[in-house]
């Protein structure tokens, strides 16, 4: 029996032969990305680029016309500077997504940590209510001192009582009794 996978037969379909496209790394090319981004949001790119254009125009428009490289209406030019805004457009617009992306992480984080920061503001406002309440229920210190003065005022009373008391009561009640037996 023939073996299917082998090449070569014409009754068999081929395995579909896979493209091989280059890996790369979308970070890596997204840090890429924005680093040309930035640049071309400099005043530093814009004078280099007018700087380029202007060397391209004299040198197209006052060379001989034997070294000029774009002697038509400078169609090399706009065909550069398009090229140049069709690629920087795209890298343009990704660097503003992944400055939205980046955004958006920091809203929620901001979000998250806003939501914990109110959840442990309002258990604290909860936790000074109890303490304000048990406070309500706690002696305090002027409370306190007029107690113990009024006890210390009864206590003076009951001594000064029982003194009198006792100088009413015989010295000695056993005697008493004993006097009365015979």
């Amino acid at each position: 029996m023939a073996d299917a996978s082998r090449p070569g037969r014409l009754d068999q379909p081929r395995e579909p032969r896979r493209v091989r496209l280059p890996r790369f790394n979308p970070e890596a090319f997204g840090q890429w990305s924005e680093g040309i981004a930035r640049y071309m949001g400099t005043a530093k790119f814009l004078v280099y680029m007018t700087v380029v254009i202007l060397l391209w125009i004299g040198w197209n428009a006052l060379a001989p016309a034997s070294l000029r490289f774009d002697p038509y209406t400078f169609t090399f030019l706009t065909l550069m500077l398009s090229l140049q805004a069709s690629y920087a457009a795209p890298l343009i617009l990704l660097a503003q997504n992944r400055q939205a992306d980046r955004e958006r992480l920091a809203l929620e984080q901001d979000r998250r940590r806003a939501e914990a920061q109110k959840a442990d503001t309002e258990y604290l406002a909860r936790e000074i209510a109890a303490l304000r309440i048990a406070l309500g229920e706690v002696a305090t210190r002027d409370f306190l001192r007029s107690e113990l003065q009024r006890l210390t005022e009864e206590l003076a009373e009951s001594q000064k009582r029982a003194r009198k008391a006792k100088k009413k009561m015989p010295s000695e009640p056993y005697d008493e009794l004993d006097s009365d037996t015979p």
